[in-house]
């Protein structure tokens, strides 16, 4: 993985050149991509992504909407305060430093911030990780095991063991493959922290509350045990 930066008009782009040969703004247009298959977004004020093929590879396309109340002000547009600081470059970084210390997440491909003054747009391309469905979907289908519960909890206590906190962990931001294997998407937000037990006590009751509000309305099958199961697993890498 090389990253590079380079403008195209408007846009600022950062990628990895292993991937892309030939970098241009095109790649983030869903004109482009017009036969693409869409999806809705997961998480807090998400729209749509995008599943592409570019060269024979699997990509994943999303453009950064607003969630929250700021969405009635702009829809998808962010307060222009630098380049480091822009979500699509932030969240492009925290995923290659992930990705090169072998945890499981999609792997980053590009990033890309379109200036309109004091504002930007961004949209960020992902490698797009097979045969995976959002574990609320796993759940709605069957419950889980208490190895597979175990082994949720072991994943993100690998990611809290890095200090890396993700700021919205929930049931559909957690994949699940047909193999049991366990990925984490969606760091918009995301950083790395000093390794403390009051961050990722939150981030284990955000977890808690998501998959409770879905269970409550008969969305998952999920129960104490399966929580105790988790949290277990969590435990098995020393947190507590």
């Amino acid at each position: 993985m090389t990253r590079q930066i380079t403008e195209c008009g408007q846009s600022l782009i950062v990628y990895d050149d292993a991937l892309i040969s030939h970098i241009d703004a095109s790649l983030f247009d869903p004109a482009r991509w017009s036969g693409a298959v869409s999806a809705d977004g997961l998480g807090s004020g998400r729209g749509k992504v995008l599943f592409i093929e570019h060269q024979d590879q699997q990509w994943v396309l999303r453009h950064y909407c607003r969630g929250g109340l700021a969405r009635w002000l702009s829809f998808d547009k962010f307060l222009w305060t630098g380049l480091r600081r822009a979500r699509p470059f932030a969240e492009w970084s925290l995923l290659e430093d992930m990705y090169r210390s072998a945890l499981p997440v999609p792997q980053p491909v590009a990033a890309r911030v379109v200036r309109l003054g004091a504002v930007y747009a961004a949209d960020l391309i992902t490698v797009r990780i097979p045969d995976v469905t959002t574990l609320s979907e796993r759940l709605s289908r069957a419950p889980l095991t208490a190895e597979t519960w175990r082994s949720v909890g072991h994943t993100i206590a690998r990611f809290h063991a890095a200090g890396i906190y993700h700021a919205d962990l929930n049931a559909h931001n957690i994949q699940i493959d047909s193999q049991n294997r366990l990925y984490l998407l969606d760091f918009d937000r995301g950083r790395v922290k000093a390794v403390s037990g009051v961050w990722m006590r939150r981030n284990l009751d955000r977890l808690h509350r998501s998959l409770t509000k879905l269970f409550s309305e008969a969305a998952i099958r999920f129960s104490d045990a399966d929580w105790a199961n988790l949290l277990d697993g969590y435990k098995t890498t020393g947190h507590r």
